[in-house]
């Protein structure tokens, strides 16, 4: 039998194939970006207003703080919109490996929300990151739209990241995630409303393919991780979640590169590219984990 503490770290590893996974569903989706993020909101919205049900969760809160959490929706539905944004003008590849520059926008944005001063270490680990982006680059310059989308989705990622983390002081992560998303919701359609075609009949036509794609997506990969990572991080450290959720880019990029060979097959610039990325972004979370160990030994 497997002890408790090896379940939960394997759990939490698939979290992050889950996590991973979210792009090949990107990929496989027909529809556009901002449509694919409406329905994934309006859909997962449902299932965590469920799970409130179930679990009685009171959601009640102030208006101020529903203000915050509203800005906080628009800045993830927009964090969805430019990821999704990055896969259709170019690949799962160069999107994940983009993504992988968003350790190097937290270091720069916690020190404002959190008036902490800055860590040397994260700046040079964010100028060897702009090092691998621009090697990415120079290989990949036909995917220049996909790469200016990605590291903006990054960007909004971690705006959103550091930002849940202030509101954790005062909300669960529940009442957190069911407003934002609601947000996200109302942002978008008042977007199509006055913007796009509107919603039209057939806006809503769905193929099935489709239609079971972004149920996938809304439930297990948003609904369902969201609620699983919860309850992970009761039993595992947040350093540990964080640290392994960084190998997302590597278990979507290995799975892209199985499942669609043809349009995933990159340079080797790419890859040497991606691998100091996602190197300096492990190197990260292993010397915050070890600082905040030495920390907590007496």
């Amino acid at each position: 039998m497997l002890s408790d503490k090896i379940k939960n770290f394997l759990h939490l590893h698939l979290l992050v194939f889950i996590a991973g996974f979210t792009a090949i569903l990107g990929e496989i989706i027909t529809i556009t970006a901002i449509p694919l993020v409406w329905f994934r909101m309006v859909m997962a919205t449902v299932l965590i207003f469920i799970y409130v049900l179930l679990v009685k969760v009171k959601l009640k809160i102030t208006l101020k703080s529903f203000l915050s959490l509203f800005v906080a929706g628009v800045i993830i539905a927009l964090h969805w919109i430019t990821f999704f944004g990055a896969i259709d003008a170019s690949n799962i590849s160069i999107t994940l490996a983009m993504f992988s520059t968003g350790a190097f926008f937290a270091s720069l944005i916690e020190p404002i929300i959190y008036k902490r001063s800055i860590i040397w270490y994260e700046i040079l680990f964010g100028v060897i990151v702009i090092i691998g982006v621009f090697i990415i680059t120079q290989s990949e310059i036909k995917y220049l739209t996909g790469i200016v989308l990605g590291i903006l989705s990054a960007f909004l990622s971690s705006l959103f990241a550091v930002l849940n983390g202030h509101f954790l002081k005062k909300h669960s992560a529940t009442v957190i995630s069911f407003y934002e998303f609601i947000s996200g919701v109302a942002f978008i359609s008042i977007y199509i409303m006055l913007f796009g075609e509107g919603f039209t009949k057939d806006f809503f036509i769905l193929s099935l393919s489709d239609f079971w794609s972004l149920f996938i997506l809304a439930s297990v990969c948003t609904a369902y991780a969201f609620i699983a990572s919860v309850y992970i991080m009761k039993s595992i450290s947040p350093y540990t979640v964080v640290l392994t959720y960084n190998l997302e880019p590597v278990y979507g990029i290995a799975m892209a590169f199985i499942l669609f060979p043809e349009t995933e097959k990159m340079s080797t610039s790419f890859y040497y590219g991606a691998l100091v990325i996602i190197s300096v972004v492990l190197l990260n979370g292993i010397l915050k984990n070890s600082k905040k160990l030495k920390r907590k030994t007496p």
